[in-house]
């Protein structure tokens, strides 16, 4: 079977796309597990950095996800599996309303009615967010039956993708699932325009010896896991039997609530015993990033996303470590 990774250029997909290399098979429309004979990430662009670890048929394909005609030549077999992750972030949809309708709802539409023209019923796996949720009816801790009323552009891009993978769901055009994902660490490389930046540069400039200038405050609350926990929720989701999904096919992932403070403190001990030199963490207020972020839960409840077999978050210690196994202090 054939693998489709859209936003494949990104650290995400790239990560995923390797996991699959390694795993070598996928439950096919058939409904038995199946070897996976090629692998297409398409992406606007593609970095060095996200073409690493990729052996075997993987084919980078570099287009727009608003291209109707380009999505439908690249989903373009019965025997094939989606995992939709292309998207504007959020720091992006803020201030660029009209792409981010164009990208995150013109190019998941064209992913959809792609896969709904193919025979098979493919399976979709869809990223969205925690950002679904927002406004003064949001509790402390949000979980799959807490209302969405996002409060930003970015949020309601993913409700609206939801709601889309429910109802294609519903009528049997594709066979989709929804992974609600909390913000992901501890991402390589610089920081991008994400208002959830921060969240990974507070660990990784001061792992480089660097200082990491923080936008929020070191009390500011936030739902965080690991990348490792990620890819393989996505493939467990994709996995998941069709039966056991209910009516509802958007499940948010579990997380940590973590604090740039408590988040230092973890940071510290890893330092500790392994004799870095952490740089600091220097508050620089953002009032937009701060507003952004404010807008956001700060805990998620995904037991019903754990009892479907994706895995509960690693602790935060082990998730410094796995970034430092895979990319070292210097990334």
């Amino acid at each position: 079977m054939k693998v489709i990774i859209t936003g494949g250029g990104g650290f995400l997909g790239n990560q995923l796309a390797r996991k699959l290399i390694s795993r070598g098979t996928l439950t096919g429309p058939s409904g038995q597990q199946e070897p996976i004979d090629a692998i297409t990430l398409f992406d606007a662009q593609f970095s060095e950095a996200s073409q690493q670890g990729l052996v075997g048929d993987v084919t980078l394909l570099t287009r727009d996800i608003a291209d109707r005609d380009a999505v439908f030549d690249a989903i373009d077999r019965g025997d094939i599996a989606v995992f939709h992750l292309a998207s504007m972030v959020s720091g992006e949809c803020e201030v660029r309303f009209d792409d981010a309708l164009r990208v995150n709802l013109d190019g998941g539409r064209n992913v959809f009615e792609a896969c709904r023209a193919r025979s098979g019923t493919p399976r979709v796996v869809f990223a969205s967010s925690v950002a679904s949720f927002g406004g003064a009816v949001m509790p402390e801790v949000v979980g799959d039956s807490t209302k969405r009323t996002p409060q930003t552009t970015y949020g309601m891009t993913k409700v609206i993708g939801e709601l889309m993978i429910n109802d294609y769901s519903r009528k049997g055009f594709l066979d989709g699932r929804s992974a609600r994902l909390p913000t992901i660490i501890i991402r390589p490389g610089r920081p991008n325009t994400a208002a959830s930046s921060w969240a990974s540069g507070m660990f990784r400039e001061p792992l480089r010896g660097e200082a990491c200038e923080l936008p929020v405050g070191l009390d500011q609350g936030h739902p965080v896991l690991g990348y490792r926990d990620v890819t393989d929720s996505f493939i467990a989701l994709h996995e998941a039997p069709t039966e056991i999904l209910g009516d509802d096919r958007a499940f948010g992932l579990p997380s940590h609530r973590t604090t740039p403070e408590s988040a230092r403190v973890v940071l510290e001990e890893v330092a500790r015993e392994r004799g870095i030199e952490l740089g600091p963490l220097v508050l620089a207020p953002d009032a937009r990033i701060q507003g952004i972020v404010n807008t956001w839960p700060t805990a998620t409840d995904g037991s019903r996303a754990v009892s479907i077999g994706c895995p509960e978050p690693k602790p935060l210690k082990v998730m410094i470590e796995e970034y430092l196994q895979d990319f070292g202090q210097s990334s």
